[in-house]
């Protein structure tokens, strides 16, 4: 999902031939596949967030908190780093291609599976899954979805190709015009100006419209994250900030990062209407709580980043059959997931269990099942070619 689906490869500007795959950048993929199967999970059972179908119970202060906690933190930085990824692939891949294949091979290997979902996937979910259309049939439903122009909006998941897709013609069309990244090396105050602007920017765009806001399936209150993500990911494949940077500074900067991140969202639980149950000014606007938030979410996103980046290429470089195998995967099960994990939900209905017991459980039935899926069917029909 690092590309949806990823060019995990290195290359020198200008190299013959393609090196060998990052199998770190892979197995960090497969890891954010999981937790966006563990955060639709989440959006099924707690009183946040939006998904196709929510089976949603009266719940205590103490779930609710561990919802709001947890999806928050999600949120704030795993789609981000996958932006981070893409964006230095996307440099390398420029660089052996150029422009016309360049943008050839992204219209194909994120436009073809975001139409599929769109025309396809996302309506026979909502139809037969979430149970969100009008009456008189699929048929007569499908030809009004597409007629409506609701069909825009129908990304589901997939908007994050959609904005991938967006985001590398961009560059694409940026570097033909003759601009590229300089080598930058990377030090302490250029990450603490890069936090402020990623903080500074999201504010802005939520002052005049929310977080939760939507256009086309796609908030714009996350976009300046994402794009600055990868902008970032482009400069890092110049200086060889995925191999090169030094393990003990990304722990350091990531460590510093989540350690000044923590009592900034205690104050803004505390003083922001949060144990109240007033989220209100956590969406956004003029308003302090806001401004905190998108500073909490900056520092939490590049905090992560540093993290993720030092512990994977430690301690997870390498992959055996089971990791190739959930890394293969990947980007099918992002694709096919969203009717696999609500036909799992609806069956868990009936269960007389805790919201976030089922959400656990409906997230490792949905991996399980959205895997099988992706390898049984997905990978042996037409659509491996996508995928």
């Amino acid at each position: 999902m690092a590309d949806i689906p990823v060019d995990t490869t290195t290359a020198e500007p200008a190299a013959a031939h393609a090196p060998p795959r990052l199998l770190f950048i892979d197995n960090i993929r497969w890891s954010m596949i999981l937790l966006v199967l563990s955060m639709h999970a989440s959006d099924t059972y707690s009183p946040f967030g939006n998904w196709y179908y929510v089976d949603r119970q009266a719940t205590g202060f103490g779930t609710a908190l561990f919802f709001g906690i947890y999806q928050s933190f999600l949120q704030a930085f795993f789609m981000a780093v996958l932006f981070f990824i893409a964006g230095y692939f996307a440099a390398a891949s420029f660089d052996r291609k150029g422009f016309s294949t360049f943008a050839r091979d992204r219209l194909f290997r994120l436009g073809v599976p975001t139409l599929v979902y769109m025309f396809v996937i996302g309506p026979l979910t909502q139809y037969f899954l979430s149970h969100t259309w009008g009456r008189g049939g699929f048929g007569h439903q499908w030809l009004t979805h597409l007629a409506d122009g609701e069909w825009l909006s129908e990304t589901g998941p997939m908007w994050f190709c959609a904005v991938l897709l967006l985001f590398s013609l961009v560059y694409g069309l940026i570097r033909r015009l003759g601009w590229q990244e300089r080598a930058v090396v990377l030090r302490g105050p250029m990450v603490v100006v890069f936090v402020v602007l990623m903080a500074a920017a999201t504010f802005a765009v939520r002052i005049a419209l929310q977080a939760g806001t939507s256009v086309l399936n796609v908030h714009p209150g996350d976009l300046p994250q994402y794009l600055l993500m990868f902008a970032a990911g482009a400069h890092g494949y110049r200086g060889n900030w995925m191999t090169g940077l030094a393990e003990r500074s990304c722990l350091r900067w990531g460590a510093l990062a989540l350690a000044v991140s923590a009592p900034l969202f205690a104050a803004l639980v505390l003083f922001g209407g949060g144990l109240e149950g007033d989220t209100a000014l956590y969406a956004g606007g003029f308003n302090l709580v806001s401004a905190g938030k998108c500073l909490w979410e900056a520092l939490v996103c590049v905090g992560m980043g540093f993290l993720i980046l030092a512990v994977y290429h430690r301690y997870f470089g390498t992959q055996g059959p089971v990791a190739k195998w959930l890394s293969d995967n990947a980007f099918g099960v992002y694709l096919i997931h969203p009717p696999i994990l609500i036909g799992f939900a609806l069956l868990l209905h009936a269960l007389l269990l805790g919201a976030i017991t089922k959400a656990i459980l409906l997230t490792m039935l949905a991996a399980v099942g959205s895997f099988a899926v992706s390898a049984l069917i997905l990978r042996r029909s037409p659509l491996r070619a996508i995928i």
